[in-house]
């Protein structure tokens, strides 16, 4: 479906004047400091103030949020309707964090309108988010499974909709959500406008968007599935039972400013928030079952500098809105390849720069190889750091060349058996594996290994 789209690069547009938006736009706009759009913002808003469907691939901090609730709002205010006529813009996103996010842009964005928004999403009470509905909203940020929790009860009613976002559809894919997703687009009005953004493109998108979009627009303001040039990506081999030790020595460097690290399961979360803390740097871990105000503070922590180590999950971190995070770190290497960019796009925003380090384990080789072709590039290794050649199999999957000297020494050994006339030499040998378990407190010929893997 993809390769038939009519595709728009971003243009160079020097300010937000030139795309069309109205005065009390760039007024908020100009309040906030923002005089220049980013590429996809430039390339979204004249084709969305246009009424086009949009079928665009942002990853997170391209300013995507923008691209969208601009157009939108600037088109609620060309057509003014009466005060209690509904829910007129939905916006649906995958995470609590993201909802609240977009909920906060929304109320900058539109403060000098009188337009009304709301943020409904779960594991919090209805009663506010109930009272927020009754008293009449314009734009609706919702979580699917809350929202459709509403629409059960009769509490919310989409009849009205003109326009309709899914924001990070790929990564709601992930978490299941279509079933919620078809239910609410079941009760919208046929004509609407539509907008979807991902931040990759995975091949289960496309039905997707074949059902909600008409005629879309394909908009990429970066390449699909790729990692932005100014994130510096490094991998370093460590053996699982050290990457906690690895993981303090990275966070020793100083210029470790701000960072995220992301670990596979929720358990790992709380554990390596633990162990940091045991060693007097002090984070706070976000993940799913962590109550939303436990969440929220942990974030506003993280923002106001309190901490510079947030450990996070892949679903937890989703929407994170912390400008200056100077690092992210995979203590976990992902099951999913495409989480990788979704990881790293924490960095490197609004044009500043980032490093990603991810830690990979024997165990975790094949995950790198699948990132790598995700991404269409080999991430670089750090050869030089305390626990480097403490992983049995890491040389052979990324320093191929170094194999054959090790084969050279098993292949002798295996050779000596079958030469009689040298038994002397044998009685020496109780003395080899002394010198392999000093060189290497690995494995089997990791002895050789070491000096090739720093």
């Amino acid at each position: 479906m993809q390769d038939n789209l009519p595709v728009v690069t971003p243009a160079q547009t020097s300010d937000f004047a030139a795309l069309g938006l109205s005065e009390t736009l760039l007024r908020a706009l100009r309040q906030e400091g923002h005089t220049t759009p980013t590429p996809i913002q430039a390339a979204a808003i004249p084709p969305a103030l246009g009424g086009r469907d949009l079928f665009g691939c942002a990853q997170t901090g391209t300013g995507k949020t923008a691209a969208f609730v601009l157009p939108i709002v600037h088109q609620m205010l060309q057509r003014p309707v009466a005060r209690d006529a509904g829910v007129r813009a939905l916006i649906l996103t995958p995470t609590r964090e993201l909802a609240a996010q977009i909920g906060e842009r929304i109320g900058v964005y539109a403060r000098f309108t009188g337009l009304r928004h709301a943020v409904i999403y779960g594991g919090v009470g209805m009663q506010n988010q109930v009272q927020a509905l009754r008293a009449g909203v314009d734009l609706l940020v919702a979580t699917p499974g809350r929202l459709v929790d509403l629409m059960a009860q009769g509490l919310v009613r989409l009849q009205r909709v003109e326009f309709f976002v899914l924001d990070e559809a790929d990564r709601m894919l992930d978490e299941g959500f279509l079933p919620s997703i078809r239910r609410v687009v079941g009760v919208l009005p046929k004509q609407r406008q539509t907008l979807l953004f991902s931040a990759t493109m995975p091949p289960e998108i496309a039905p997707l968007a074949a059902q909600v979009l008409r005629d879309p627009l394909h908009i990429e303001a970066t390449p699909v599935a790729s990692a932005p040039d100014a994130i510096a990506q490094s991998v370093y081999f460590v053996a699982q039972e050290h990457k906690r030790e690895l993981l303090r020595h990275v966070l020793g460097d100083g210029a470790v400013t701000r960072a995220i690290v992301f670990t596979r399961t929720k358990h790992g979360a709380d554990r390596v928030a633990r162990q940091l803390a045991q060693g007097q740097i002090y984070a706070e871990a976000i993940h799913g079952d962590k109550a939303q105000s436990t969440r929220l503070r942990a974030l506003s922590r993280f923002r106001d500098g309190q901490v510079r180590v947030l450990v996070a999950t892949d679903l937890a971190a989703r929407g994170i809105d912390v400008s200056g995070i100077s690092h992210v770190i995979n203590y976990d290497l992902p099951m999913d390849p495409e989480a990788y960019v979704h990881r790293i796009g924490r960095t490197a925003r609004a044009g500043s720069q980032g490093v990603a380090l991810s830690f990979c384990s024997g165990e975790e080789q094949a995950r790198l190889k699948g990132i790598e072709r995700l991404i269409q590039r080999r991430v670089p290794i750090v050869h030089n750091h305390p626990f480097a050649g403490q992983v049995a199999g890491a040389a052979p999957v990324r320093a191929q060349p170094q194999q054959q000297p090790r084969q050279q020494p098993q292949q002798q050994r295996q050779q000596q058996p079958q030469q009689p006339r040298q038994p002397q030499q044998r009685v020496q040998q109780p003395r080899q594996p002394q010198q392999r378990a000093a060189a290497a407190p690995g494995r089997g010929a990791q002895g050789n290994r070491r000096p090739t893997v720093r």
